[in-house]
């Protein structure tokens, strides 16, 4: 239970992507007086969407998926009233399709944790022996200069067919380089824990529509102050504290009793706080939107081996595709990667090769920090040198690669800590949050 408590300070938090939202809700339901601050005209950061008018409808910026077993994400979404606005959970089941013989899978954990659907033949990957899924206990024993390569033999189909799509999609970088320990934490809290934290969370309508505008809402409805447009160029500090912000000649006076949670791009962090170490290696991610109106019966989410495309997303009138680690093609022209992509989306949904569909192309060539050893090492805590100052992003030492329940987590602790350091004034009669708090505990544990 959140009770909401009267503070006399704000919480400046700078920054709308998910991490800066995270924190400043967590804050507002607490009775922090929030200001939020955001560069751009629009929040969500990587994780929106928007009216494309070629294509004629919305679209997301990109596509991220949210698990069942993402327990900050959904409580997120929890407290900000989201949860209606996401399609009812799908099955815990993935279907695969290796584009080199057209094999055809299905990754269907069982309910338990216990993974005794291993012993039967036909609920594995086609090829793939028991032995082979035993060696991913090497993940747990990780350290941290291991890569996902390194410790997996790539001999193997089911590295081929499994445990290669999966770190590159979560890792956002090739499995040569990929830290192992990342890759362990996603599977420990998914296929770890069983078929209950495995099924897809798919938003009805749009990121937009689930993540940010019911976060925007419930900022103004617990007297949160959002300032868009507002770019930070500078921070001062004094006696270890945070004494102002400059947002283009624009100074803000940081006061005694107020706090700062610094939610931007690592890059900039980096440029704002003297002495800051912070991730500087990052890898991209192309999307492709086709307009197209599915099958009914399309699987909203599908893996693919062995071509340009990695993940197709089924969505309304909508076909979406995701490549991660995109080094190899984001150069490439959006008129070449439109022609270059649909193939492999017709194979795999059984489509008409031509003609090739309208289609957007969307390249995020700085998505994330490359999750290797090196860059994971470069990732700060969420407390600074300085009292009032913390930090959040998905770049930042949460102990997962830069995703949704990423960002999520180090918005909550980055809360959690401002709200451990302040004395509570009197308690508020009104505006009492129920929800459930195990992954405030995760959060500490992963940032402390």
């Amino acid at each position: 239970m959140i009770t909401a408590e009267r503070n006399t300070g704000r919480a400046h938090v700078i920054g709308a992507g998910l991490a800066g939202l995270a924190a400043s809700v967590e804050l507002a339901a607490r009775g922090y007086p929030v200001v939020l601050y955001e560069s751009s005209q629009q929040a969500g950061g990587r994780c929106r969407s928007y009216f494309d008018s070629e294509l004629g409808c919305r679209i997301d910026n990109g596509n991220h998926l949210l698990l069942s077993g993402n327990v900050s994400a959904l409580a997120y979404v929890d407290l900000i009233g989201a949860r209606d606005t996401f399609q009812p959970p799908g099955a815990a089941a993935i279907p695969f399709v290796d584009l080199a013989d057209n094999a055809r899978w299905t990754v269907r954990p069982a309910a338990g944790r216990i993974p005794w659907w291993l012993f039967a033949a036909d609920r594995r990957v086609p090829g793939a022996r028991l032995r082979d899924y035993l060696r991913a206990l090497k993940l747990w024993r990780a350290t941290p200069e291991d890569t996902v390569a390194g410790l997996l033999d790539a001999r193997d189909v089911l590295y081929r067919r499994l445990w290669e799509p999966l770190a590159v999609a979560a890792l956002n970088t090739a499995a040569a380089d990929g830290a192992a320990r990342l890759l362990a934490r996603i599977v420990a809290e998914t296929l770890g824990r069983g078929a209950a934290a495995c099924r897809p969370m798919l938003p009805r309508d749009g990121l937009s529509e689930s993540f940010v505008d019911p976060a925007l809402r419930f900022l103004r409805q617990h007297g949160g102050d959002i300032r868009f447009g507002a770019r930070l160029r500078s921070l001062d500090f004094a006696d270890r504290r945070l004494t102002s912000l400059d947002f283009d000649g624009d100074r803000v006076t940081v006061h005694p009793d107020d706090t700062v949670i610094l939610a931007v791009p690592a890059s900039i962090a980096g440029r704002l706080v003297p002495g800051l170490m912070v991730p500087d290696d990052y890898a991209p991610i192309v999307n492709a939107h086709y307009r197209y109106d599915l099958p009914a019966d399309a699987p909203r989410l599908t893996g693919i081996v062995g071509g340009t495309a990695e993940w197709v997303f089924a969505k309304p009138g909508i076909a979406s595709v995701t490549v991660s680690a995109a080094d190899a093609i984001v150069d490439q022209p959006a008129a070449e990667l439109r022609d270059a992509l649909w193939p492999d989306v017709a194979m795999v949904l059984s489509l008409p090769p031509l003609p090739v569909p309208l289609a957007r192309i969307v390249k995020e060539r700085r998505a994330t920090f490359r999750a290797t050893s090196a860059q994971e090492a470069r990732r700060p805590v969420a407390a600074t040198q300085w009292n009032n100052l913390h930090l959040a992003g998905d770049y930042t030492a949460t102990g997962l690669p830069a995703t949704i329940e990423g960002a999520i987590r180090s918005g909550v602790a980055a809360a959690f800590h401002v709200h451990q350091g302040r004395t509570p004034q009197a308690a508020s009669s009104t505006a009492t949050v129920t929800r459930s708090t195990a992954h405030f505990r995760d959060c500490l544990r992963t940032l402390s």
